[in-house]
């Protein structure tokens, strides 16, 4: 039997992230030992009392269905919660957030039910590799606007602005960045959101690495924007409660948006497993536990990145995005491999080849000329790895005019 597949998913691509994680696994399995340095996941358990919770939760029946947007007391906890995003965080109801199976599902809902064939989303660019299929699964046309390297590979609004067509219906931000790590600034996000807003588009707003940020708040689309008119905030647990496995996530939404999504979700998975709730409502609701949780892994994940951050620094040549958020080194290594078309695929390849270390290439973030490293390990395979990074690309650099003069 010969499978074609479908229209709907001609465009579709394996997530890179994923399959890099999954050779890593393959590599260990046969044996070998590697450094996986290309998972965006917090090695860290989830904290105990939040487990503890979920078991008390279904030693007690949480066993069955729940409302396909979410149990109401976490939706309820969920509004007390969305305070801390700012101003436009207050008085938000419960009929106005979804549950989902993660904050991916969460962006796709929004993605499907907002755009649609003809329509055009701007994606800040690099970005985290989901995005552009997301859109394209709604058979909508993701259009990148490429980030400044000297701005921390952010966009500015009139970049956004540049890039647009009268068919650009919306689109997607995310501060902290996955890959790069950058912070969006208050004046930056206001830019941006008064440009959407004088244009009508939809701003889905992807925050879940806000909780993980070194040099100051990230200020949250709730803190700048005029309104939620146009604004769907995606958040969830799996970063800051290092919760990846228990998948969930939620949106906060103008109440159309969020009756159209419960409907998709409703004949997709019908809603997030009754433990994984249980274990959310815990985390949102037990503050003081969770906030000293976040904080000790928040102090790991600092020493960590200036560990790594001293010894990439100190590699000349080698360019690298100060990350102010999340938990990831951005690293430009075209220098290395002149001509190559795709560098970023080359080194990552030849430091998994030759060093043991799994990094995801850049490629995967629609820009071949870098590689993503993530320190969400420990300090030790961090700073392992990015010695590994530094040799490999002094040994490639080294070897590029001797190639000339040959």
């Amino acid at each position: 039997m010969s499978f074609q597949p479908s229209s709907n998913i001609s465009l579709m691509r394996e997530s890179a992230t994923i399959a890099v994680a999954q050779q890593a696994r393959a590599l260990r399995a046969a044996g070998r030992r590697v450094i996986d340095l290309g998972a965006g996941e917090p090695d860290f358990p989830t904290p105990q009392f939040i487990c503890d919770d979920a078991a008390q939760a279904v030693r007690e029946g949480a066993t069955h269905y729940t409302a396909t947007e979410g149990m109401l007391s976490l939706r309820e906890a969920l509004c007390a919660h969305a305070a801390h995003y700012g101003p436009l965080g207050t008085g938000i109801a419960p009929n106005e957030i979804v549950v989902s199976n993660g904050s991916k599902q969460s962006i796709f809902n929004a993605c499907f039910v907002l755009f649609g064939p003809g329509d055009e989303v701007l994606i800040p660019t690099p970005s985290w590799t989901s995005y552009y299929e997301m859109v394209q699964l709604a058979r909508a046309h993701p259009v990148g606007v490429m980030g400044d390297p000297s701005n921390d590979l952010k966009v500015t609004a009139d970049d956004l602005v540049r890039a647009s067509t009268p068919r650009t219906k919306g689109l997607i931000l995310n501060s902290p960045c996955n890959p790069t790590g950058a912070v969006y600034s208050a004046d930056e996000l206001k830019a941006i959101l008064d440009v959407a807003e004088q244009h009508g588009w939809w701003v889905i707003s992807d925050e879940i690495y806000a909780r993980l940020v070194y040099d100051g708040p990230a200020p949250s689309v709730f803190a700048v924007a005029k309104s939620r008119e146009r604004v769907i905030l995606m958040d969830g647990v799996a970063k800051a409660y290092a919760m990846t496995g228990w998948r969930v996530g939620w949106s906060i939404a103008p109440l159309a948006v969020t009756r159209a999504m419960t409907a998709l979700q409703s004949h997709a998975t019908y809603h997030t497993a009754a433990v994984s709730q249980y274990a959310a409502l815990s985390a949102v609701t037990r503050r003081a536990e969770s906030e000293a949780a976040i904080a000790a892994m928040l102090t790991q994940y600092r020493h960590r990145r200036d560990e790594g951050l001293r010894v990439l620094s100190a590699c000349p040549g080698l360019g690298i995005v100060r990350p102010a958020g999340a938990f990831y080194f951005y690293i430009n290594v075209a220098a290395a491999a002149p001509g190559d078309e795709d560098p970023g695929s080359t080194f990552a390849r030849r430091l998994l080849d030759e060093h043991g270390v799994a990094i995801v290439p850049g490629v995967a973030f629609k820009t071949p000329d870098w590689i993503r490293l993530s320190y969400a390990s420990p300090v030790e395979q961090v700073l392992e790895g990015a010695q590994r990074v530094v040799q490999l690309f002094a040994d490639m650099a080294r070897s590029e005019p001797a190639r000339a003069r040959a």
